[in-house]
């Protein structure tokens, strides 16, 4: 240490202090230009036969992460012209192997569960948000159970009795909101479907204790809990940082809040009078003859909260965006609505929903186009050989299956990025409810993947919320259709950019629309 000392004071005399940082700008870019030219020296020597083809990239660490985060399928399209459906990235220093095609998503999204994991990718940045013992920090097996216990509480009783609760929220919002004042106007669309989604998930879905707590406090919890999902948390979940600390703040609040409830309840006799998800859970046991523990249930609770506003709340706002720029299309819901239902337009109900076959076909093309998540991970636990190739996937990668890629391909989908409701008027793709069906243990579902559209998923960790997305997709666009009226602003053509910035996509920056009032409002 005495030598070293000795060298720096003899530095400090030699140089002045802006000598000093030159000369540290200049170490530092020798430093990078060494790693670039090592980086691309190893690219371009040390290929391996057995492993896919890596896309070539000038930074170490960084890899492909700006141009993937920029326009993740514009990247996955210029890779597969490239080098074909199975092709390797750097993304933050994590070797990615994608396959594309319906043969990716079998080969990953029903992987067997000693090759890929999904907790070992997604519990960093989900369990903090989440909170403890639940979906991705828990065993596999129990997160099966925790699945057939959501999935069971989605019972034809409780959909049904969803669509009103859905219906009436979005009519008060209507005549309450500063959104909708007046016979027209202009709509920030984003903003308001995202209040939309979430009163209506919390009235029907969460109960009526968390949907109250949405008019005080609860909303401002949910934003600093939703902060969580920040892109850096992938990485540093745990650092020191105000989002980070705001999150956990949310998270300890919110867990109270749900554990009130709960407690409220069995306190007042656990008289069942509604048919929300915490009333389900509560009645819940495990295998082993367990009850859910309260704070499971609460942070249960939390996860369905937090992962279904963001798909429903973004898929909505599509919805709306792209009537407003197909205006004939809505009147051909509103005009299905007084065929099917009747002139009077009686109170929309769940069964009178899966008759508006046309705001069903509105649903699945915007999914089609707008998958809320465009690309899902699994950690390679196991050297995964790949059928028709030399390759095997080793343990130091992750691998990545985008369903999005082949909902957008033309030799599935004509003209696959035009928004076509009509497009679904006859079969054009492979129905998934005639496939091969296999137990994960939460109840026998289609493995899905030979189908080129799979909004939710497939395998083990399909989304098991599909039932109620459609029914509060299907209640919200119906009730919409049938007080407004949307288009474009004068100066807008077309819809917004996707921003791909954080976990789930959505609309890109302030998108505005103008609403009119019909003149014959029906109030169900």
């Amino acid at each position: 240490m005495g030598f070293l000392a000795v060298i720096l004071d003899s530095l400090c005399e030699r140089y002045s202090d802006s000598s000093v940082v030159v000369l540290c700008g200049i170490g530092f870019l020798s430093l990078l230009a060494v790693s670039v030219i090592v980086n691309v020296f190893r690219q371009l020597v040390f290929k391996n036969p057995n492993e896919p083809p890596m896309v070539f990239h000038w930074f170490p660490f960084i890899g492909s992460t700006i141009s993937y985060g920029m326009d993740p399928y514009k990247f996955f399209f210029d890779c597969r012209a490239k080098y074909g459906d199975i092709f390797t990235f750097v993304l933050l220093g994590k070797k990615t192997t994608v396959y594309l095609g319906t043969r990716g998503n079998d080969f990953i999204l029903n992987g067997k569960l000693r090759d890929v994991c999904a907790e070992e990718v997604y519990s960093p940045l989900t369990t903090p948000v989440f909170g403890r013992h639940v979906v991705y920090d828990c065993p596999n097996a129990k997160l099966m159970e925790q699945k057939k216990f959501v999935k069971f509480g989605l019972t034809s009783d409780a959909l049904r009795s969803y669509v009103r609760l859905i219906t009436d929220e979005v009519e008060d919002f209507v005549e309450n909101s500063a959104a909708f004042k007046g016979p027209n106007g202009v709509l920030d669309v984003c903003k308001t479907i995202a209040e939309i989604t979430i009163y209506t998930a919390s009235r029907s879905l969460q109960g009526k204790e968390v949907r109250s707590r949405f008019d005080s406090t609860f909303a401002e919890l949910y934003h600093d809990l939703d902060m969580g999902f920040a892109p850096i948390n992938f990485m540093l979940p745990w650092a020191p940082l105000p989002h980070n600390r705001k999150r956990d703040a949310a998270q300890r609040k919110m867990t109270e809040t749900y554990m009130e409830i709960i407690k409220e309840r069995r306190m007042a006799g656990n008289n069942k009078d509604s048919e929300d998800m915490v009333w389900n859970l509560m009645s819940c046991a495990y295998k082993d003859g367990t009850p859910v523990p309260d704070e499971e249930i609460a942070h249960m609770m939390i996860a369905l909260l937090m992962a279904g506003q963001h798909s429903s709340s973004s898929t909505a706002s599509w919805i709306v965006l792209h009537l407003a720029r197909n205006p004939e299309i809505m009147e051909e819901l509103y005009a299905e609505q007084i065929r099917v239902l009747g002139s009077d337009l009686p109170p929309l109900t769940y069964e009178n929903l899966q008759k508006l076959d046309l705001h069903g076909k509105v649903i699945k093309e915007t999914l089609r186009i707008h998958a809320p998540i465009h690309s899902i991970i699994r950690a390679v636990k196991n050297p995964m050989p790949v059928d028709g190739t030399s390759y095997v996937i080793p343990t130091t990668h992750n691998v990545l299956s985008s369903p999005g890629v082949t909902a957008r391909s033309e030799e599935y989908f004509p003209n696959p990025l035009k928004w076509n409701p009509h497009r679904w008027d006859e079969t054009i793709a492979v129905n998934a409810e005639e496939e091969e069906k296999i137990d994960y243990g939460y109840g026998l579902v289609s493995k899905g993947t030979n189908s080129p559209y799979l909004p939710f998923g497939a395998g083990r960790h399909r989304c098991i919320g599909e039932q109620f997305a459609y029914v509060q997709l299907g209640a919200i666009t119906a009730a919409l259709v049938r007080m407004f009226k949307f288009q474009n602003l004068p100066n807008v053509k077309d819809i917004p950019e996707t921003d791909y910035s954080s976990l789930f996509s959505k609309p890109a920056g302030k998108s505005t629309i103008q609403f009119e009032r019909r003149i014959r409002t029906t109030k169900s």
